[in-house]
């Protein structure tokens, strides 16, 4: 579990899968708001990545995508892998396999649809991961944070449903850190198997 300015909920990180010179790491983000983002952009021979970036994927937090899709463990950008690169530092609300591998953070709580400060990352800001230290830290000052908070943009690739089913689970979802959960299911049923399920 690691916890911080960009994850004040936790956020998991699996040590064995990740590349060991990548779990004390410091780098400039470079930001997708959306999977669909990602697909545009990421083989772009133009896309302003190095070895050292950080790479933030938003929007695929239980309510953002909606539901927690299984895309944390995202592709690294070819002009990356052309260089023999095998693994970057990932950051992201979403989710991933279990057998996965790489130096994914995952689970962000609060996502960035929730009004967590992931929402708040800009591409170039200064991201440091210690595992070690269990901590995930955007570098900036509380200041700037607390001002883009009141003045960010509402991105658009977040889920807004208007009705039914997505809209009742938009509205009522938990996050990743309580369970992903509806708050209105909490403490009135299901906390107990009935049968043996193995």
């Amino acid at each position: 579990m690691l916890r911080g300015n960009l994850a004040p909920d936790g956020a998991v990180i699996k040590p064995a899968a990740a590349t060991a010179a990548l779990l004390q790491h410091r780098g400039r983000a470079l930001v997708f708001d959306s999977v669909e983002d990602l697909n545009a952009r990421l083989d772009d021979p133009d896309l302003d990545v190095t070895a050292d970036s950080v790479l933030v994927l938003r929007g695929c937090g239980p309510k953002g995508y909606p539901g927690m899709p299984e895309v944390a463990n995202f592709p690294l950008p070819p002009q990356m892998l052309e260089l023999g690169l095998r693994d970057m530092v990932r950051i992201c609300d979403g989710r991933m396999s279990g057998t996965a591998y790489g130096t994914v953070v995952l689970h962000v709580a609060p996502e960035a649809a929730a009004g967590g400060p992931l929402a708040l990352v800009r591409t170039g800001d200064w991201i440091e991961l210690d595992v070690a230290g269990r901590r995930l830290t955007l570098d900036i000052p509380a200041e700037e944070l607390a001002m883009r908070a009141t003045s960010e943009r509402t991105i658009s690739a977040y889920a807004s449903p208007q009705r039914g089913w997505q809209k009742l689970y938009v509205d009522h979802v938990l996050q990743a850190d309580t369970g992903v959960d509806l708050d209105f299911l909490v403490g009135t049923s299901g906390d107990a198997v009935s049968r043996e399920s193995h």
